[in-house]
């Protein structure tokens, strides 16, 4: 039997060592993580590849539900796949398995407090938005792409898929600056 731990954070510059540090001393030998957003379960491949390691008797551990994943689909599907490999997922805080049943209810309900705060996070950063805007001081979110720049290169006869090349985006985007530019 092994204990593997998994830790996430849904931004680059947020900091693992805190989850890390809980699973190692929590008995994990080995502790994948990602920085991507729990929102689904798409783009997180080592959630995957944890998944596919997991043998008979293997035990998933996370230090709170929200770091698998903040859908009560997601998480219903992630202890799914986990028991179909014969293992269990545990979460620390607070402390619950799957290895019983009252384990795998509490996970399901916590699974929607998770999804449902999620929902409450969005529609608070709308309302800081909407209130941000009507005081004069929102200026939207943090320009990515130098805009002016893909003009240039646009006017000056390059393709969408060079323009891309040289930014450092994806096509699509420069078909986004490309169609603002033309209303």
């Amino acid at each position: 039997m092994a204990r593997i731990g998994y830790a996430r954070v849904s931004t680059i510059d947020q900091d693992l060592q805190g989850q890390h540090a809980r699973l190692r001393a929590e008995g994990c030998e080995i502790v994948r993580s990602e920085k991507v957003s729990g929102a689904n379960r798409e783009g997180r491949t080592e959630l995957a590849t944890v998944i596919e390691f997991l043998r008979q008797d293997d035990e998933l551990v996370v230090t709170r539900l929200d770091r698998l994943g903040r859908d009560t689909r997601d998480v219903l599907n992630i202890v799914h796949d986990c028991q179909q490999r014969g293992a269990f997922v545990t979460v620390l805080d607070p402390h619950v398995s799957t290895r019983g049943e009252m384990g795998h209810i509490i996970l399901t309900v916590l699974g929607m407090v998770a999804q449902m705060e999620r929902r409450f996070i969005k529609e608070r950063q709308r309302e800081g938005i909407e209130r941000a805007k009507s005081a004069g001081q929102y200026k939207g979110g943090k320009v990515r792409i130098d805009h002016q720049r893909i003009r240039q290169l646009s006017a000056s006869g390059h393709g969408v898929t060079a323009i891309a090349k040289e930014i450092g985006c994806s096509r699509m985007q420069v078909y986004r600056v490309l169609r603002a530019t033309a209303k």
